[in-house]
């Protein structure tokens, strides 16, 4: 176990019953989206490689100590149903957390999903807002820049969204990924480097990585969602339609967004 790389999950989130009864809570959800990932890099034994220990950050509010951090590899923190920009304790928490880390931990890479991106961005000088009503639900189509085709290794990429909170801009020293139409930063990086045009030649170069979709979901599990925000009000009968239209659409999480991280963490080449 000597090889494993050992990340701390941050888990910001309890699935809705309907999603945790089947596929699992974000523990089970990520550790089976990296061992796919791992499985489709050719890594035969990605379980003994990538060690995900999650840590309940809402309700236990617990973290690991300094000593344990410097036994780390990585942070992944997950998605939420609540909002990143909620004056709360266990966000404040968080956020606080997320930032002492990044400048007095540099070596531990930090990976930010959906939630765990707008806490990064309100971390390091960044912000989240409420995009004016505007949700994004399903598969959807990214516009990467040149430089998130460098990360992902792809032209263009699909990723499953549920959200309507966003990060209006890119923080200091991060760099944008890709964009939509209704969320322009879909995603950002920062390098070891200080340097604002560092390239990751190497992609175990990349500090802290983010994105705004949730590439740990699939078409059941945001079916589910769906219909769950839908029959509460939450999602208006428009948008869950339009979603379920294009439920089973192009889905990157495994192909391409999973063997970035992993490859960022260091657990595959980079």
């Amino acid at each position: 176990m000597s090889n494993c790389k050992s990340i701390a999950l941050l888990v910001c989130d309890t699935p809705i019953t309907s999603v945790s009864t089947e596929h699992g809570d974000y523990h089970v959800m990520f550790t089976q989206l990296l061992h796919a990932s791992g499985k489709e890099l050719g890594i035969a034994d990605i379980a003994d490689k990538c060690c995900l220990n999650p840590f309940d950050v809402v309700h236990k509010m617990e973290y690991p100590t300094d000593h344990q951090l410097d036994a780390y590899d990585g942070l992944l923190i997950t998605g939420s149903k609540a909002s990143a920009y909620e004056d709360v304790e266990w966000i404040n928490k968080l956020v606080a957390f997320v930032a002492r880390v990044a400048i007095t931990k540099p070596h531990v890479k930090i990976v930010g999903i959906c939630f765990g991106h707008q806490i990064v961005a309100r971390a390091l000088g960044g912000r989240c807002v409420r995009n004016d009503g505007k949700w994004e639900v399903g598969p959807t189509q990214v516009t990467l820049t040149d430089l998130g085709k460098e990360v992902f290794g792809v032209e263009s990429l699909y990723i499953q969204e549920m959200h309507q909170d966003h990060v209006p801009e890119v923080p200091p020293t991060f760099r944008l990924l890709g964009s939509t139409d209704v969320a322009p930063n879909q995603g950002m990086v920062r390098f070891r480097s200080a340097s604002p045009h560092a390239s990751p030649t190497r992609l175990s170069d990349v500090h802290i990585v983010t994105v705004q979709g949730h590439p740990e979901f699939n078409e059941p599990i945001v079916s589910k969602i769906v219909a769950a925000r839908a029959q509460a009000g939450i999602l208006s009968a428009a948008t869950a339609a339009d979603a379920t239209r294009r439920a089973g659409g192009q889905n990157d999480g495994i192909g391409v967004i999973g063997k970035a991280i992993l490859r960022i963490y260091g657990v595959a080449g980079a």
